[in-house]
């Protein structure tokens, strides 16, 4: 079934994928700062018989990232699914002087997403097969800050390359999700309480109808039908109009987080 790489395969969503493509009988590669986290991790995928190799990187450097970038691009072990997961909320404002918080989003979620997938796509259109998952976000069609922002630019980013690649066999897929229950928001102090229970998503089921929609060579994947209407509205409504739920949101977040 060939190799799949995943960045911050270690929680969240970036497990279930390493969970999920390993039980469709991939190798994996798993891509994350925490050496620990990256062993246990390979040892329960090892145990389903699977290949795995780890690699501990940290991608807000350029020269880890470069390290991962130099493994996707060995022809010698292709890699033929590029799982682009790794990222982090935050609540730095974007109007602070002090930008490092923003520097280092901006890095793990543009810079490493675009050198990943620039090195391993040359192999996988020489093969004529291979597929990059990039994750977004619904947040990214919102005005909610550096996060926003950033998951904008991957979803145009993923609809550029993937016309870039159109013909040659290799697909490109930003997966959307909305909120989903893992351990992001509280790993970044990011307040949840006030999001109602109809809008979190489950990680297992996202990333099976995800993994489905790549199968497929669909450019958008929004595992669910009430974000798919959601998004419909946010593509439809006026800008002004989506600017101020956004702000309804942030401010709902601010006063959760304060209490």
């Amino acid at each position: 079934m060939g190799i799949a790489l995943v960045t911050g395969g270690t929680s969240g969503i970036g497990a279930e994928f390493a969970r999920q493509l390993a039980a469709r009988g991939h190798d994996l590669i798993l891509v994350a700062r925490d050496t620990a986290r990256l062993d246990a991790m390979a040892a329960e995928l090892a145990a389903t018989g699977r290949e795995v190799e780890i690699l501990a990187a940290d991608l807000s450097s350029e020269k880890d990232t470069a390290r991962v970038a130099k493994r996707l691009s060995d022809t010698g072990k292709p890699v033929d699914i590029l799982v682009n997961n790794a990222g982090f909320g935050g609540l730095s404002k974007l109007a602070n002087p002090d930008i490092a918080e923003q520097d280092r989003a901006y890095a793990v979620m543009m810079r490493a997403v675009w050198m990943l997938s620039a090195a391993v796509v040359p192999g996988m259109k020489e093969r004529g097969r291979g597929a990059i998952v990039n994750v977004g976000s619904t947040a990214g069609q919102l005005s909610m800050g550096a996060y926003s922002s950033i998951k904008a630019w991957v979803t145009t980013y993923s609809e550029s390359l993937a016309n870039e690649l159109h013909g040659t066999g290799v697909t490109v897929t930003c997966l959307m999700p909305g909120w989903v229950r893992t351990e992001f928001h509280q790993r970044a102090s990011i307040s949840s309480s006030s999001i109602p229970d109809s809008l979190w998503l489950d990680a297992e089921h996202l990333v099976r109808v995800s993994l489905r929609d790549m199968e497929r060579g669909r450019v958008i994947s929004i595992p669910s039908v009430r974000y798919g209407l959601l998004s419909w509205l946010l593509r439809h409504l006026p800008r002004s109009t989506v600017r101020a739920v956004s702000r309804r949101i942030s401010l709902s977040r601010s006063k959760a987080a304060s209490e």
